[in-house]
């Protein structure tokens, strides 16, 4: 029987059940393979007396026939009933409309489908914002979003049995103050787990059910990439040498001093807006997250994004691994075994700073980042990695946050964005792997403390 992950989304799913009452259907969104489908199944088994679950990798002609039914409602539910050999119960059975990018048709039905009222409805997709797949249809209100993402550090944590340690972990950030010292090692170690291992339920499982076997989830997450790949040839049709090009690039971009996208290392001809769309590929498949360079942050984040300024972090660290590094190279040089001492080479430095982007991006942060350059010394003098807010409109405060993956660093570029800035800035905020402390107004935490903030 395979292990089965404790997802904290499934109180999202009961919330909008309990709100709605069968007034709105659930999109869930997310990116191939981090488990939709699952948790909609779970959810669907669980709270509702009965269930359908339509895949649409999958499906039948007889039921895609049955989307020209809709102006007979009655024979359109019968059909998916018979052809599914499941009763459904009014007010107490659910319809899963699974991948439903491939039949947008589906998608489109959904309002009228909501409008009767008789069944819950909950969509499960990736990629539905692009072209290919909302023209000539029109996008129901009848929505609610949802989005999903990896497998999060608490949740890995608990996947582990550490509900105590997660819990003190809370208690300390809270309170100000570090764990124990054995107790902050520990955490730390489980942290580097996280980071090889990422948050693919697979990888996770594979991990876990192996005896906490690096390679065997190794094995599962070079079989998602190559999945990846494959939605990248058939989906992005018109651009997909494009998309694949910045794919294969993250772990190079990431791997340089500044981390952002170098167009001219793809095509030596190529701008930011004949690439806007293959960007906009990698975000909305949520594969990747991007982040964006804030011009003036004092004024709102979104409002100055310059766009021909962005970082591609990998949407899952454990899969940046195995992108970044081949099997040889993780059998000969030892990169688990480095990595759990903290001993981090500049390349993979770059793992630190990506698993934080996700981290945040689980939170739902829009990721933001800040350089100031100095013309006298033809570098940037201030390098802030993401720029957090507290999102108020009337009282818009800043929180810079830097990554430091070793225990040697300087806190320059925060002294210089807090002087440029400094009306404007709540906290100061370092990562780092030494105990949480709070020196000349910074607040430095390890990362297993991102989830806190």
């Amino acid at each position: 029987m395979i292990m089965e992950i404790k997802r904290k989304i499934y109180q999202k799913l009961l919330k909008w059940k309990e709100e709605t009452n069968g007034t709105k259907a659930l999109f869930l969104e997310g990116a191939r393979r981090i488990g939709k489908s699952t948790i909609a199944k779970k959810f669907a088994q669980n709270e509702y007396e009965s269930f359908v679950l339509i895949d649409f990798n999958n499906v039948s002609k007889k039921i895609k026939d049955n989307f020209d039914n809709l102006n007979n409602l009655d024979l359109f539910f019968q059909t998916i009933s018979l052809e599914y050999n499941t009763k459904l119960y009014n007010r107490k059975s659910v319809i899963i409309f699974d991948e439903i990018q491939k039949f947008p048709r589906a998608r489109e039905a959904v309002k009228y489908l909501v409008q009767d009222g008789r069944f819950d409805i909950i969509e499960t997709g990736s990629l539905i914002s692009i072209k290919e797949n909302v023209q000539n249809i029109t996008i129901p209100s009848e929505e609610r979003m949802l989005k999903m993402y990896p497998i999060d550090f608490e949740e890995f944590l608990i996947a582990k049995n550490e509900e105590i340690l997660l819990e003190y972990i809370h208690d300390c950030y809270k309170n100000k103050v570090p764990l124990e010292q054995s107790l902050h090692a520990k955490a730390m170690h489980i942290f580097r787990e996280y980071m090889l291992v990422g948050g693919m339920p697979q990888s996770v499982v594979a991990y876990l059910e192996n005896a906490l076997d690096f390679e065997k989830s190794d094995i599962e997450k070079r079989d998602i990439l190559e999945l990846y790949r494959n939605d990248i040839k058939k989906s992005a049709k018109r651009y997909n040498s494009k998309v694949s090009a910045i794919f294969e690039n993250i772990p190079a971009y990431l791997s340089t001093h500044e981390k952002k996208i170098v167009l001219s290392e793809v095509d030596k001809n190529a701008t930011f807006d004949k690439y806007d769309e293959p960007l906009f590929w990698l975000d909305d498949s949520m594969i990747c997250n991007l982040c964006y360079k804030c011009n003036d942050p004092c004024v709102g984040f979104a409002l100055n994004k310059n766009e021909s300024s962005v970082k591609c972090y990998m949407g899952d660290t454990g899969l940046l691994v195995s992108l970044a590094f081949s099997e040889n190279e993780i059998a000969n040089e030892q990169l688990y075994k480095s990595i759990m001492n903290g001993k981090l080479s500049l390349n993979e430095g770059m793992l630190y700073e990506n698993v934080i982007a996700q981290m945040l991006v689980s939170k739902g942060r829009k990721l933001y980042f800040y350089t100031q350059y100095n013309l006298e010394k033809r570098r940037n003098d201030i390098e802030i990695d993401f720029l957090l807010s507290n999102e108020s409109k009337t009282n818009f405060k800043i929180f810079p946050l830097e990554v430091k993956s070793s225990k040697n660093y300087t806190t320059t570029s925060l002294t210089k964005f807090a002087e440029k800035f400094g009306n404007k800035i709540e906290n100061q905020i370092i990562v780092h792997p030494k105990q949480f402390s709070f020196e000349n107004g910074i607040m430095k935490i390890p990362p297993y403390m991102i989830p806190c903030l």
